[in-house]
């Protein structure tokens, strides 16, 4: 088991809990994913990967709660991508921005 790397609060620049490239995402495409408490604190906390309505809610909650450890071990490049366009409206906009940002192949057109 890997120490514990220092939480962030959620109110520290949101960047530091960015990855630095979506390559650096390696979570899983499949199964079940138990969040940390940290992440989940009261309510639901494993989530089946496979049904995508649940995967939208893990991963809205990892983006808004993980810290960068959190997001690089439990959310997939693929899935993010693929669900950008509904979880951006899901998200506060310093999230949306800062993630575009950093990302330009998150962007949707207006179009």
């Amino acid at each position: 088991m890997r120490p514990a790397s220092p939480l962030v609060p959620r109110s520290a620049d949101l960047s530091e809990r960015v990855p630095s490239s979506l390559a650096d995402l390696r979570g899983p495409q499949s199964g079940e994913v138990t969040v940390p408490l940290h992440v989940a604190w009261s309510g639901m906390r494993t989530f089946d990967v496979n049904d995508p309505s649940l995967r939208l809610m893990l991963y809205h909650l990892v983006l808004v709660e993980g810290q960068r450890d959190d997001i690089e071990e439990l959310l997939a490049r693929p899935y993010l991508v693929d669900m950008w366009r509904t979880l951006r409206t899901m998200v506060g906009p310093s999230y949306r921005r800062l993630w575009e940002s950093r990302f330009p192949e998150l962007k949707v057109s207006d179009q």
